[in-house]
């Protein structure tokens, strides 16, 4: 079942208003995911800025219609859930992210993924799709459910059968990409299987969303991403640069995330870049 959504405000947010009342096809799909991708930024400012949220789907929606993102229990819970209200068929599965080779592979819980069926067409005539909005740098489309290798923009994926889980499945990411690869299980899940790592994510020290505020937007010919206080492109031709003042740290949230903080008070913003200066300071440290 889908949680109760604002279906228009959500395909509003999206500039998509016109689907609304459309049956599932493969091109909605396609324009749904890409809009997503674009314009509802991959992002962890809640942790920052000491706000608890949970995976439920419906709280997940509600604050992407108020100008925010999430990560990937946020923004593919709550993608699954307008999918299902417009009659999709969603599957979502027990998934993992392998950051780096010291990290083992395998669905650990810390990757919620969807993939969507009964849309065959020449790409995919069996109709499964991967669709997955919560991975940064991770995909702008939607691609076929099937061994081989993909494109786009500036990355190149391939996904295989998987060696850690059995019967499930692994992407693999381009080497410029922010992670190593994903796995993810076959079999359906419930969100409440990922209630527990969103604990650990969102308030251990262990954690790299607790370390680290990251922001992601991806877009057809590469990925804008802020790190801290260093915000970089990958595209065509990559950029980097060091955000020296707050007021250029809310610009980019603004002009290149399209992330609205209107329910921030001015002492939240500030304590929120105090923050960020001491982690800026301790991670130039560390480098030294």
């Amino acid at each position: 079942m889908s949680p109760s959504i604002d279906i228009p405000g959500y395909l509003r947010r999206l500039r998509l208003g016109h689907l609304e009342g459309q049956p599932p096809s493969v091109e909605n799909l396609h324009l749904l995911h890409r809009a997503h991708a674009e314009l509802i930024p991959y992002e962890n400012l809640e942790i920052w800025l000491g706000r608890p949220t949970t995976v439920d789907p419906a709280e997940s929606v509600a604050r992407i219609l108020r100008g925010r993102g999430g990560y990937c229990f946020h923004l593919n819970g709550a993608f699954s859930a307008l999918l299902l209200a417009l009659g999709y068929r969603v599957t979502r599965h027990f998934g993992g992210v392998q950051n780096n080779t010291l990290r083992d592979a395998g669905a650990t819980g810390n990757h919620l993924v969807l993939t969507v069926s009964d849309l065959p067409s020449a790409e995919a005539p069996d109709g499964r799709w991967l669709a997955d909005l919560g991975m940064g740098d991770g995909l702008h489309e939607p691609v076929p459910l099937a061994v081989g290798a993909f494109r786009q923009g500036p990355f190149s994926y391939a996904l295989r059968a998987s060696v850690a889980e059995p019967g499930g499945w692994r992407f693999d990411h381009d080497p410029r990409g922010s992670f190593l690869g994903m796995d993810f299980r076959a079999a359906e899940t419930e969100m409440s299987a990922f209630n527990d790592m969103h604990g650990f994510l969102s308030t251990s020290p262990e954690s790299g969303f607790v370390r680290a505020l990251a922001v992601f937007r991806r877009d057809a010919t590469g990925c804008d991403c802020l790190r801290g206080l260093v915000l970089t492109r990958v595209g065509e031709h990559d950029a980097r640069t060091t955000l020296d003042s707050a007021g250029d740290y809310l610009a980019a949230l603004s002009d290149i995330f399209y992330i609205r903080l209107a329910d921030v008070t001015r002492a939240e913003r500030e304590a929120l870049w105090r923050r960020l200066i001491t982690a800026h300071e301790d991670w130039l440290a560390a480098q030294a």
